[in-house]
């Protein structure tokens, strides 16, 4: 009895910071501008912003899709390495973590920019200039650098327990490489790349930071959307609400969707 009065701070702490700004957002959004009755006016304001939540949620699956594309790979390599080599290629992976997200941002802009360090190289070699910066592809760019990490490391945490007795025994069964891998390998790691993909998709999604420097501001996501409803000159902290709530709704039935994946995919594992 008394261990549950341990848990006393950390419920009082989700209380205040996770259970009440959501309390907050869920009231903003069904209220009037103003302090007036509840209202689904907010919501059906959001029509006039589909071409931002169409644009978020593409730039968040393709960073996503490029993540897992490069992570999924490097967290098999280094499953593969000696417990050494590990403990220093996770050391260097989260090395630049260690950096302020807004300072590894701003090191893009300049590697980016028209005169940057990337077209210097490529002007050294009689290629470009290209015209990265301020570019929907500067902003894919941003945010798999800095999401890149959290795809790795949870499929890394996965593969890593993967029984080796497993894999050899698909491969004395007579399983060739790309077998053993899309029957055994695959199956096994699929909950950390479901982890990964959620942890890498969620961020993106609502990410205004990386689009306001390296995008310049030009194609608002629903991040820089919702800061201007809070904090800029469109002030209206209830519609910014609503569409926050949506987007929380969005992201929520996408993820059940890929839980319900993974369980069958377990399941034919199990089978």
């Amino acid at each position: 009895m008394r261990r549950r009065y341990l848990a006393a701070p950390y419920v009082f702490w989700m209380a205040l910071f996770v259970a009440a700004p959501i309390v907050l957002i869920v009231i903003y959004a069904f209220t009037a501008k103003g302090g007036g009755g509840v209202t689904l006016e907010n919501f059906s304001k959001m029509g006039d912003y589909v071409s931002v939540f169409t644009r978020s949620f593409l730039l968040a699956f393709v960073s996503t899709a490029i993540c897992l594309a490069l992570g999924y790979p490097l967290a098999c390599v280094l499953a593969r390495e000696s417990a050494r080599r590990q403990s220093v290629t996770l050391m260097l992976l989260m090395l630049p973590m260690w950096m302020n997200f807004l300072l590894r941002t701003y090191a893009w802009m300049s590697i980016l920019e028209n005169t940057g360090l990337l077209n210097r190289l490529l002007g050294f070699f009689g290629l470009g200039p290209l015209h990265i910066i301020n570019t929907p592809a500067a902003v894919v760019v941003g945010m798999v650098y800095n999401f890149l990490p959290f795809m790795i490391l949870p499929i890394y945490s996965v593969i890593v327990k993967i029984d080796r007795s497993l894999i050899e025994a698909a491969q004395d069964l007579g399983g060739s490489p790309p077998a053993v891998f899309l029957r055994v390998t695959l199956p096994l790691s699929l909950p950390g790349v479901l982890s990964g993909i959620t942890m890498v998709f969620v961020p993106a999604v609502s990410t205004f930071v990386i689009s306001q420097l390296l995008g310049g501001g030009k194609d608002i996501l629903l991040g820089d959307l919702i800061e201007m409803q809070f904090l800029g000159q469109a002030y209206n902290p209830n519609l910014g609400s609503a569409i926050a709530l949506a987007m929380m709704a969005v992201v929520m039935i996408l993820m059940f969707f890929m839980n319900k994946f993974g369980e069958g995919e377990d399941k034919a594992v199990m089978l």
